[in-house]
């Protein structure tokens, strides 16, 4: 049995923050799950991230499962989720069950996240009654993009805030381990945190949530576009990947690689 578990995880609210990364694939799994995080997110963000997409919305299950099996295998003490991806548990309580169940049956995950507020609820208890943990998401949604316009911060306004709370502890009544709030005020963060009796995971919602979320490739400067204003880099790995691969081939054209010490 893992370290971590969704149980764990929902008993750290109050006592303990939360560490929470992405990885997509064998090698960062392992090295995220060696730096002690608690939580890997297999993201839909693979769709941009890994597979070249401009948005979340094309990645498909196979495409999901396939990396989240990568993941696991390279887990060992973290709790491993997988976002269901865009319209594979929309359908109906049927189809969501059907698409969480072979997460956890084909890939091995711990825990499957999707999508969306309070009218979402009936799926996550559908899900949870079935042995399925869910950790919730509210806020931005990728997955909606189309329909709010853009990655735009929700719940600046009072009407959208008191949605989001409602949308909240819809979710926390319906079973949620955890809840991600994406792209919200900090205030607002803190009030959601503060709302519910399960930990809040923030990504750009401010220090008042119980824990935090980052794409990995962010914050080791490995993203080849603009990051959000939320993503603080710790490393500029593209950077030193660039130079690295330039070394290799200015010398492989020179003829100075490979030498005597590195030839049999």
């Amino acid at each position: 049995m893992k370290t971590w578990t969704a149980k764990k995880i929902r008993l750290l609210k109050g006592q303990s923050k939360i560490v929470c990364l992405t990885a997509y694939d064998y090698t960062m799994a392992r090295l995220v799950d060696e730096s002690g995080v608690q939580l890997v997110l297999v993201g839909d963000s693979l769709a941009t991230t890994m597979l070249g997409y401009d948005t979340t919305l094309p990645v498909t299950i196979d495409e999901m499962l396939h990396h989240t099996a990568a993941v696991v295998r390279g887990t060992e003490e973290a709790l491993v989720v997988a976002d269901l991806p865009f319209m594979s548990y929309q359908v109906s309580e049927e189809q969501a069950l059907t698409t969480a169940g072979r997460f956890i049956k084909e890939a091995g995950a711990d825990a499957v996240k999707i999508e969306g507020g309070a009218f979402r609820a009936p799926v996550v208890r559908r899900l949870v009654q079935n042995g399925i943990p869910v950790l919730g998401h509210i806020g931005l949604m990728p997955q909606s993009v189309k329909e709010v316009g853009g990655y735009r911060v929700q719940g600046r306004d009072d009407s959208q805030a008191e949605a989001l709370c409602c949308d909240a502890e819809a979710l926390a009544d319906a079973g949620v381990f955890a809840l991600v709030l994406e792209c919200v005020p900090a205030s607002l963060g803190s009030r959601l945190t503060e709302a519910v009796d399960v930990p809040t995971i923030g990504i750009g919602a401010g220090p008042g949530c119980d824990g935090q979320i980052l794409v990995t490739h962010d914050l080791l400067g490995l993203t080849l576009t603009r990051t959000p204003k939320f993503v603080k880099p710790y490393a500029q790995l593209g950077e030193t990947i660039r130079s690295a691969l330039g070394a290799y081939a200015r010398e492989v054209l020179d003829g100075s690689f490979p030498d005597g010490e590195r030839s049999y």
